[in-house]
């Protein structure tokens, strides 16, 4: 039907041309570069001239302190020594409450704030993310290994553990790194995260009652229903003693926050508040004896720097393959955390950082850690903002936070001895508070219910079932989701703006207007094997409401499909046969497919699989406008397109 549109220099619509063919090496190479090296890290080097200059270019990109230490300067040290002295004071309180979450010694959390920061500031990118250990990885640890091995009864193993787990942590996170393998973390959309993290510090917050109200036998199980059971069985043990400090210091700490948040330049209120504290408290504790009336302290703390643990690394079995699943569960929560945290304050600064590079750095930091008794570290958001607001201009702050904490491990420790249990109970609660970002959940209900839900399943995971059901439910909806996206793209209709030859999706624009006897339809995604049947099917449909629309309103039928495929990024062979299954289908109804704005992919895919040869090279339109006005010229004049010599006029004549 319709005759042939011929396109010679007086048509008013232009052949798409069929890109050259390029060999498949360079396609391929092509490919593979823009998968794994879209920022093409390596430029720096392969622009450097001779073996010597390239070999510094390659240690400045995998050791970026050797960027901005050749230019370091006294001022710009001064600000990095009062930041670092700012997250030391944090750093060491909260490394020792996020110890005893994961059930381990309270002096790991110390160590694990000394070695980790050293190695991140030679090898990390951020300039205000401060390392140290997490509450939620913290609570990973100690859910998961505590399941198979008990931290009271087996300290040694359980300890070995924590170690083995760190080393898989760090070697899962750097392997990412090197093979470029970090847009897998990009599956944990920022609605995931926010539902996660909330059900995470509900969590914590939940297991800080056995400190609150001074228990000596809590429930190992992290869900609500189970904790809660625990607490109201015993409350012929609660302790008011434990119940008066812990609430005390808990006002104490949200209050220095309020007013933080309030004016924002006494940040060093609430910075030191956690300190403060553990100060207060251990005085008060032994002024009054406290320790021998219910309230339980840290106890003995050993002086020294941070014993090798190399040796203590457990790689047979029948733990290992523990050891394992809690490292890659525990590494890819803190790669999250951190690299979301660095991107976050490189935005405030206008800088960017590699995450790739940032995947290797803190991947390096946990192996290292592993063999230098630390556990799993990453940048925790309250320390590194802490770090933003006190000023600091390099990576420089985590070494002057690790300096401290170095003088504290060698002089200091016996100082903790008195320390109360439910103080850093206090600490841990103020500060999960502030994970739980209601805002943000508020906020994904008035954008997106979908991101809501996810979220939503991401916390309801987390409290009723374990902080790894949460992560399961989180990740299965968003992938649920991408899936969705690819088998079920989104086709729509599209009409056009009076007095223009622009076409506009009908549900959208008030105005457009549908042409007689020309469907025009949008596909809005890639065409996969995964979506080719569902497209036909969605086509067909959309042409038997059309007809059936049409029908019942006396007007002429659908002659013409013109499909737009400006947003179809690609196709593969499934959708090349899509197409032509088609064009077949529509020959039989007596319609005739037309394409418009097909990109360079689809041309030579259709070309070299004959199906361009079947629709017609000359049914194939740079723009919507130009395919509708050839389809309505052969349609009202029964002329070649071919004949057209002003396309606008043909379609304002059609529409």
């Amino acid at each position: 039907m319709g005759g042939s549109a011929e396109t010679n220099g007086g048509a008013g619509a232009a052949r798409v041309p069929v890109p050259p063919a390029r060999p498949f090496l360079d396609t391929f190479r092509g490919n593979l570069k823009e998968t794994f090296f879209p920022d093409d890290p390596f430029r720096g080097v392969v622009r450097e001239r001779g073996a010597g200059r390239r070999t510094v270019a390659a240690l400045r990109y995998f050791f970026p302190f050797l960027e901005w230490a050749p230019a370091y300067r006294l001022g710009t040290f001064k600000s990095d020594l009062i930041a670092g002295i700012t997250i030391a004071s944090l750093a060491i309180p909260q490394g020792i409450s996020y110890a005893k979450l994961a059930n381990l010694p309270p002096i790991l959390g110390l160590y694990s704030s000394f070695v980790p920061p050293l190695v991140y500031a030679l090898m990390g990118s951020s300039k205000d993310l401060a390392v140290g250990t997490v509450a939620v990885a913290s609570l990973l640890i100690g859910s998961m290994l505590g399941r198979e091995v008990s931290p009271t009864e087996n300290p040694a193993l359980y300890l070995h553990l924590a170690f083995t787990a760190t080393f898989f942590a760090g070697v899962f996170q750097a392997s990412l790194g090197l093979l470029r393998l970090g847009f897998i973390v990009d599956f944990l959309s920022h609605a995931t995260i926010v539902g996660f993290m909330a059900g995470a510090a509900t969590v914590v917050c939940l297991q800080q009652l056995k400190g609150m109200l001074g228990l000596d036998h809590f429930t190992t199980s992290t869900d609500v229903v189970s904790v809660m059971d625990s607490v109201f069985t015993q409350t012929h043990q609660w302790r008011w003693e434990s119940v008066l400090l812990g609430c005390g210091f808990l006002f104490f700490l949200l209050l220095t926050r309020f007013i933080s948040k309030r004016r924002p330049k006494l940040f060093w209120i609430s910075a030191a508040a956690p300190l403060t504290s553990i100060i207060l408290g251990s005085v008060l504790v032994y002024l009054t004896h406290a320790e021998n009336h219910g309230i339980q302290v840290i106890g003995y703390l050993k002086k020294g720097l941070n014993p090798p643990s190399v040796t203590s690394l457990q790689f047979s079995p029948p733990y290992m393959m523990l050891a394992l699943k809690t490292g890659i569960i525990t590494g890819v929560i803190a790669l999250a955390e951190g690299i979301a945290v660095g991107r976050s304050f490189a935005m405030f600064k206008n800088y960017n950082i590699d995450g790739n590079k940032e995947m290797i750095a803190i991947g390096t930091m946990n192996i290292l850690g592993s063999f230098t008794s630390c556990y799993l570290t990453t940048g925790p958001f309250s320390r590194s903002a802490v770090n933003y607001n006190a000023g600091c201009k390099t990576a420089m702050s985590n070494v002057v936070m690790s300096l401290a904490v170095m003088v504290t491990l060698l002089f200091l420790t016996p100082l903790f001895h008195y320390t109360p249990l439910v103080v850093l109970s206090a600490i841990i609660i103020s500060a999960m508070l502030g994970l739980i970002d209601y805002q943000a959940t508020i906020h994904l209900w008035q954008v997106d219910k979908v991101d809501f839900c996810v979220c939503v399943g991401a916390y309801l995971g987390v409290v009723f079932g374990s902080v790894e059901v949460g992560l399961v439910v989180a990740v299965s909806i968003s992938l649920l989701r991408v899936l969705l996206f690819i088998a079920r793209p989104r086709t729509t209709v599209l009409g056009n703006i009076p007095n223009s030859m622009v076409y506009r999706r009908m549900d959208q624009y008030a105005t457009a207007q549908t042409v007689p006897g020309v469907l025009v339809l949008r596909v809005d995604a890639p065409i996969y094997f995964a979506n080719a049947s569902y497209l036909r099917e969605r086509i067909s449909r959309w042409i038997d409401e059309e007809e059936e629309r049409t029908k019942g309103k006396g007007e002429m039928g659908v002659q013409y499909v013109v499909l737009d495929m400006g947003a179809v990024g690609s196709i593969d062979t499934s959708g090349t046969s899509m197409l032509d299954e088609l064009k077949k289908s529509l020959d039989r109804r007596g319609v005739q497919i037309v394409l418009a704005n097909p990109g360079s992919e689809m041309m030579k895919k259709l070309d070299s699989s004959k199906v361009l040869e079947q629709i017609g090279h000359d049914w194939i339109f740079p723009t919507v406008g130009e395919a509708v006005a050839s389809c309505g010229y052969v349609l009202h004049s029964h002329k070649p397109a071919g004949v057209v010599k002003d396309s606008a006029a043909a379609h304002e004549s059609m529409v």
